[in-house]
């Protein structure tokens, strides 16, 4: 793996169906070129949460995958209402999820926070009205962590 690949896609709105199709072709991407199988399972849960999201909340966006020797960076954009309190959107068992979709098994308030701990890096940028974008950092080696990072520094 040595250039940087690209990858986008369209995920459509209020199609709980559909939703982690994407994230279902990144790990198969990611598996192709020989990536460790640790970090095929943090970008493909962390994915399918924000794909998940955006499907409930969001009537859809778009996924954009970038995926370096030694990162894997996910941004996960949408036109939705926004998030008008990002700290408690990120408190595990928040959710402002309809009933049928409770009803349906999703929507538990654990998607942001998950996201969260299955990256190495996630920012959150939110417009009430306008939409929002999550980035996920993924670094690809085992000891690639921020704070591993900072020590070598």
């Amino acid at each position: 793996m040595s250039d940087v690949i690209r990858l986008h896609f369209d995920v459509a709105g209020d199609n709980l169906t559909e939703a982690g199709a994407a994230a279902g072709s990144v790990k198969k991407v990611l598996h192709q070129l020989g990536v460790d199988p640790a970090v095929i399972r943090r970008v493909a849960v962390a994915m399918y949460e924000g794909e998940i999201n955006m499907v409930i909340h969001a009537d859809g966006g778009t996924a954009d995958v970038e995926i370096t020797p030694e990162y894997i960076k996910v941004v996960l954009t949408d036109s939705g209402p926004g998030i008008k309190d990002i700290d408690l959107a990120m408190t595990a068992g928040y959710s402002t999820a309809t009933k049928r979709v409770r009803e349906m098994g999703f929507g538990a308030g654990m998607g942001l926070p998950n996201m969260r701990s299955y990256s190495d890096e996630m920012n959150i940028t939110s417009e009430v009205g306008v939409g929002t974008t999550v980035e996920i950092l993924i670094y690809t080696g085992k000891d690639r962590s921020p704070v591993n990072m900072a020590a070598e520094a």
